[in-house]
């Protein structure tokens, strides 16, 4: 039966039939039947009656479907209601019926917004002429004083294309929830609440989760996560708009005392958060990439005299990267160019601390500088704008020190000013030094680091096993 709407014209035409005919038997004879027994008969179908379209209604995945059986179930009501039969208790059952009229309309617009996600493009929306612009403004409430200010065609709006559809969509859906309510003789307060409740679990449930789910799409990548960010900011900021097409729909004030509140702004503020996560996280597994090409010659005599082509590439793509972070909230560009700054450095860290790596020349170290330098020379470019002085710098700050301890060999400075507040390697753990130390001492004695000091080896080596003593000490005294 709940497989089309006439097993349900069927069933109630049957029982309208059946009840008819005992009413006029009622109404036409004398003895025959008495109003006692025809209204236990009808409470006693009005209960299985209502058991069987609970059951059988909760089948049904058609919103169409369930709207028939909707108004199917009014005109049941009002022709037995007519009759004399109470039938408060259908009417309550149209609530269990909405319900399942709402689901239904739910999963119907989960495969709408999918398929919106999927064919979105993720870049501003072109428009070549007048008519265009208008055109878009139509469907969506798009106000931007910088955009209407470029008297000139084309130009481009902020968000994509998916932006004026999902909007469209969420109208439409309001709509077709509110077709439940035709012919209930509910009041508009009512209506209200209802649009209301149906719209946030459509915003809450539906476009959240859709929007969550295509921001961890393996195919959506920075470019379309910034895109993403700008358009939930304009769905955001349109769903003023959107309570507003509801409060003229029903005419009840938005300022009644229980008008129940659009949450539209909590779904896009998670779906912007989100989002931004998933940049951060995105953006460290290009680097870890770029890393991976990495192929240091830790032996070699000296520098190639430039930094390696790995870490100009990696550069270059982080300035490309963070332009496209210019349509971004400041915060978020900022957050974002930290994060990456940051891993960047405790990436190289960990590359020449790394375990396997058993030693290190000079030379090494020299070209290792050499690409730290193109790190903070990218860092004080101000890649994103918004940073105070030198805090970008700073993410580089503890390789900086560790470098320059190394390449000046100021091993007399850091073991006298160790523990100073104002010391010149304040940033620079006895571990980490001991352990660059270490490498570097079992490749001076192969590889004569210090080949300008050929006659001096002896010595050197004595100083470098000093020093070693001394870490191990300052390394010891921490951990005891």
């Amino acid at each position: 039966m709940h497989e089309t709407v006439e097993g349900y014209r069927r069933y109630f035409n049957q029982i309208v039939g059946f009840f008819v005919v005992e009413d006029h038997v009622l109404n036409a004879t004398r003895g025959l039947v008495t109003k006692a027994f025809t209204d236990e008969l009808w409470n006693m179908a009005l209960a299985k009656i209502i058991a069987v379209l609970r059951t059988h209604s909760s089948y049904c995945d058609d919103p169409d479907l369930v709207l028939e059986l909707k108004n199917l179930i009014v005109i049941f009501a009002d022709t037995l209601q007519g009759y004399g039969f109470p039938v408060t208790r259908m009417f309550d059952l149209l609530f269990e019926v909405r319900d399942q009229y709402n689901e239904t309309l739910l999963k119907k617009w989960a495969l709408v917004f999918r398929e919106i996600f999927e064919l979105d493009n993720y870049s501003p929306i072109p428009v070549e002429t007048e008519e265009e612009y208008k055109s878009v403004i139509s469907r969506f409430p798009f106000h931007d004083p910088e955009v209407e200010k470029q008297q000139d065609f084309p130009k481009k709006l902020p968000m994509s294309q998916s932006v004026p559809q999902i909007y469209s969509q969420v109208k439409e859906f309001i709509y077709a929830s509110l077709k439940f309510s035709e012919s209930l003789h509910r009041s508009s307060t009512e209506i209200d609440d209802m649009l209301r409740k149906s719209t946030n679990l459509l915003l809450t449930r539906i476009l959240s989760s859709c929007l969550q789910n295509l921001i961890k799409k393996p195919h959506i990548g920075l470019t379309e996560l910034v895109q993403i960010i700008i358009n939930s900011t304009h769905l955001e900021q349109a769903c003023r708009y959107l309570e507003e097409f509801i409060t003229n729909i029903t005419n009840v004030s938005p300022e009644t005392v229980h008008t129940t509140r659009l949450y539209g702004l909590s779904t896009f503020k998670d779906a912007r958060h989100a989002a931004e996560g998933e940049i951060y996280t995105k953006l460290n597994q290009k680097i870890d990439e770029f890393i991976q090409l990495a192929d240091y010659d830790w032996g070699m005599a000296e520098s190639e005299g430039r930094a390696s082509g790995y870490l100009m590439d990696l550069i270059n793509f982080l300035r490309s990267t963070f332009q496209v972070f210019t349509h971004l909230p400041g915060k978020v560009a900022q957050t974002a160019c930290m994060s990456a700054c940051k891993h960047l450095s405790t990436s190289l860290m960990q590359m020449l601390l790394d375990s396997e790596l058993k030693q290190v020349s000079m030379g090494a170290v020299q070209q290792f500088n050499l690409d730290v330098i193109q790190c903070e020379l990218f860092a004080s470019s101000e890649p994103v704008p918004g940073f105070q002085g030198d805090t970008l710098q700073l993410a580089f700050i503890d390789l900086r020190q560790l470098l320059d301890l190394f390449m000046v060999w100021d091993w007399s400075t850091y073991l006298a000013d160790y523990g100073q507040p104002n010391s010149k390697y304040l940033r620079v753990n006895p571990a980490t030094a001991l352990a660059l130390l270490e490498k570097m001492k079992d490749t001076s004695k192969k590889n004569n680091m210090f080949s300008q000091f050929r006659k001096n080896d002896r010595d050197k080596q004595k100083l470098i096993e000093t020093v070693v003593k001394q870490l191990r000490s300052l390394v010891n005294g921490m951990s005891s």
